[in-house]
């Protein structure tokens, strides 16, 4: 048990600050040597690190073993598939945007073009599990925003093959392209283009700490989604909360390397219960609910579930969580797979500014101005005073030249 001023908390607020220069190092080695050398690169990492051999031909995912993976799978993947598809696009309906215009009475039109990123990579990890969920949870969104081009990269086994359900998941949400390509010299192969892989415009979807380094070396080459670390669960919890459910959470992290399990309660008995048991990495006792909220927000969880009796009390009080869950029944695993946000969520305390993968990942606006010269004539007079405060000459002219 921890408290919130001690400078074990100190460790849990700052964990986004470590990175590792070693992995700095090799991470820029592998990036380099992809832009210099790239389908050979890869071809070579690939027999290193999956320990496979493959010929550049085989870096591409053929449509014989896209249809040969249905034979590996069961007819009730399929159903269930289609049950959590539904539940995704319900909710990604929502955040749909359109493009707009405006136009007063002196002729001013203003407004945004909203435009589809015209293609997108996505990395599906596949080493202590393949993330068959992270398929959907990434593809699908970027299809709603009206992406015309996915690519999706993902490690193979060491037979070379790729996780079937991750080709079924991808070919019935029309991945346009798949490689069997993993680790930091998938990202740069996306980011900067290959022979066998063109580049894309943005990469998104979760990966080990090579990953992500990748991801934010190459950040201004490519748009990322975010920076993903390790995944994070805090439980606000009182009295009133079932222990086992409490237990049964935190212990569900554990099954991630590196996942960090928080505890936030200010119940001492619900402490009793639940230390010892297995999946809390720390517990803290917080004085009241509201301190439990403070705490909450200061670590800024990929995950927060609020199992009080009165989660809506709470829940306007959060700032920053990925994902806030509420209540009894509602335990992270509802939304990893089934309940319809992407479960691709911000880590490491950076749910302070980034939220979860959406819509407005997928998409890019364009700003529309147009004046009327009457409307530029209203204007004139600020729009010169600023320009000239800012001594650019010509900018004074070019509205000048309006006039003569």
């Amino acid at each position: 048990m921890i408290k919130f001023s001690s400078k074990e908390f100190d460790k849990i607020y700052n964990r986004n600050l470590v990175r590792k220069k070693r992995i700095q190092d090799k991470v820029a080695e592998i990036i380099d040597d992809v832009r210099l050398n790239g389908d050979e690169a890869l071809l070579r990492y690939t027999r290193k690190f999956d320990k496979v051999k493959l010929s550049a031909k085989q870096l591409s995912v053929s449509e014989s073993e896209i249809s040969g993976a249905y034979q590996d799978i069961t007819p009730d993947f399929v159903s269930s598939l289609k049950v959590v598809i539904d539940n995704v696009t319900r909710f990604y309906k929502k955040q749909l945007k359109k493009s707009w215009r405006t136009r007063d009475e002196d002729g001013v039109i203003l407004g945004e073009n909203i435009q589809p990123l015209d293609s997108v990579g996505i990395y599906i990890p596949s080493g202590t599990a393949p993330l068959v969920s992270t398929v959907y949870m990434t593809a699908l969104p970027a299809k709603m925003a009206g992406v015309k081009r996915i690519v999706l990269a993902t490690p193979p086994d060491p037979r070379g093959r790729i996780n079937p359900h991750i080709l079924v998941v991808a070919n019935l949400l029309k991945v346009n392209e798949i490689y069997r390509i993993g680790g930091a010299q998938a990202i740069a192969a996306m980011a900067l283009g290959t022979k066998t892989v063109p580049k894309v415009d943005k990469i998104v979807g979760p990966g080990n700490c090579y990953v992500t380094e990748a991801k934010r070396q190459l950040f201004g080459y490519v748009d990322i989604d975010m920076l993903a670390g390790p995944t994070e669960l805090v439980v606000i919890a009182n009295r009133y909360s079932n222990p086992n459910f409490v237990i049964a959470d935190l212990k569900s992290q554990s099954e991630h390397l590196g996942g960090l399990s928080i505890l936030i309660t200010n119940s001492k008995s619900l402490i009793k219960q639940v230390k010892g048991q297995g999946g809390a990495g720390y517990i803290i006792l917080a004085k009241n609910l509201e301190q439990a909220v403070e705490i909450s927000n200061k670590i800024a969880p990929e995950h927060l579930e609020i199992l009080t009796n009165n989660p809506l009390n709470i829940v306007n009080k959060i700032k920053n969580a990925g994902a806030v869950f509420l209540g009894p029944y509602s335990p992270t695993a509802v939304g990893d797979y089934v309940a319809g946000p992407s479960h691709v969520l911000p880590t490491a305390g950076t749910a302070r500014f980034f939220s979860g993968l959406g819509i407005e990942d997928f998409i890019k606006s364009s700003h529309i101005i147009s004046y009327s010269k009457k409307a530029l004539e209203k204007v004139r007079q600020p729009l010169e005073k600023i320009a000239g405060i800012e001594g650019l000459k010509e900018h004074l002219e070019s509205v000048r030249v309006r006039f003569k």
